[in-house]
């Protein structure tokens, strides 16, 4: 085989939209997926209007339309009394933003961007396990597990929250955030599930704790996630996230809440790591994409998005950068997304800590959080504006971030 102009390592959903991106600009792209086939585990994903944007440049927002839903409305509710909060309207902010807000299932996503790739002529490799990135002075390598090496004018590191190439980088780890997941989707014309409201995606904000559904599949499943913070974790036990502690978490919250758990999957869970931001993705002619750069905690749904924002800016650079005869300056094209792309996810990786503490507070926090959600305008979009809005290309194009308002600004409506 030719060396390709661009090697991916990593066949998940980061991985194959910046190959789609990169092989739509015409270049000759190989993924290497560590796997022996192309899949994609789990349920439910949120597509903002930064996401969705996107798809629609690819061509693929109708298809994505198809196999997902577009929710009227998301809704906010307190997990201890089932109490609405606050909520966006969710066709006005289509409107805003010019692309609709949709809920779809991973694997659906996933198999859509693996076909876009398939179309637009990706090479893509299974049972490549990547154990070694080097720089060769005219490209970059990687060495693969059984020995084999790989070249490429560029790599492309897309290798998720246990990154190898991020250690060319950074000498850290994933940050632990002593929370599990646990998932489950079932039928949304049988049982509980066929009298819940699938043109909204609730969250019930909770103690340690929080609860989300929405549906699925054009309304086919519905998909429900439990949250919780686990006691074993944070006494240093190695068996966290147990079924146990999962009917625990959640003992003091709302029967709609409490009667959603038996809908969850028992045998697996998943628990919740990030890491600490760091502001550059380059090392040469490799460079991090995805959760190798960005592992976010999922509070404001914005890890996969943000891997598809990636690819799609590295798209553009190619494009930018691109000389008549065909070539392309890729220091200039990484120079231009280690300027823009890290400053961005590091605003996204901080507020979803900030927001995940925000929505599990107990006490009189919690009543001064609720105080402060209930206030807020429907059709404010001050705290979404900087995130929905169009994938910055260059540091300027950045739109300023939010205002935090602190929860002591409550405190003359709780009487103290």
């Amino acid at each position: 085989m030719n060396d390709p102009d661009v090697l991916i390592v990593g066949g998940g959903i980061g991985g194959l939209g910046a190959a789609y991106a990169l092989a739509r600009r015409g270049l000759a792209v190989r993924l290497l997926e560590r796997s022996p086939a192309f899949g994609e585990v789990g349920a439910g994903i949120q597509l903002a209007p930064n996401c969705t944007r996107i798809l629609a440049d690819y061509g693929l927002l109708d298809e994505a339309r198809g196999r997902g839903v577009a929710p009227d409305a998301m809704i906010m509710r307190d997990a201890v009394d089932g109490a609405e909060l606050t909520r966006l309207d969710l066709r006005d902010l289509e409107r805003r933003y010019g692309f609709p807000y949709l809920v779809i299932h991973r694997s659906d996503l996933h198999a859509m961007l693996l076909r876009a790739c398939e179309r637009a002529g990706v090479e893509l490799l299974t049972a490549r396990e990547a154990v070694g990135y080097a720089n060769t002075g005219d490209g970059a390598r990687v060495t693969l597990a059984d020995g084999r090496v790989e070249r490429a004018r560029v790599v492309i590191a897309a290798d998720g929250l246990h990154s190898v190439a991020r250690r060319l980088l950074v000498d850290d780890r994933p940050v632990s955030s002593a929370y599990v997941a646990y998932r489950g989707t079932t039928p949304a014309s049988t049982g509980r599930a066929a009298g819940v409201d699938l043109s909204e995606v609730t969250v019930y904000v909770g103690p340690r704790c929080h609860f989300v559904h929405y549906g699925l599949r054009g309304g086919e499943l519905l998909n429900q996630v439990a949250v919780f913070e686990s006691p074993k974790a944070l006494a240093g036990e190695d068996d966290w996230g147990t079924p146990d502690e999962l009917d625990a978490a959640f003992a003091d919250t709302c029967a709609f809440v409490r009667d959603g758990l038996s809908d969850m999957w028992r045998d697996r869970w998943w628990r919740m790591y990030d890491r600490d931001p760091i502001m550059s993705w380059v090392d040469g002619d490799i460079a991090l994409l995805g959760d190798a750069a960005h592992p976010p905690l999922q509070y404001i749904a914005q890890g996969a998005i943000m891997a598809i924002e990636d690819g799609w800016v590295l798209g553009e650079h190619v494009a930018r950068h691109r000389s008549g005869d065909g070539s392309v300056d890729w220091r200039a094209v990484f120079a231009a997304y280690d300027a823009v792309r890290p400053e961005h996810c590091r605003r996204v990786l901080t507020t979803s800590r900030a927001w995940g503490e925000l929505w599990h507070l107990d006490g009189r926090p919690r009543l001064r959080r609720n105080v402060l959600l209930r206030e807020r305008d429907t059709y404010d979009y001050s705290f979404v504006d900087w995130l929905y809005g169009p994938t910055a290309l260059d540091p300027s194009d950045e739109p300023p971030m939010f205002t935090p308002v602190p929860l002591s600004s409550a405190s003359g409506a709780l009487g103290s």
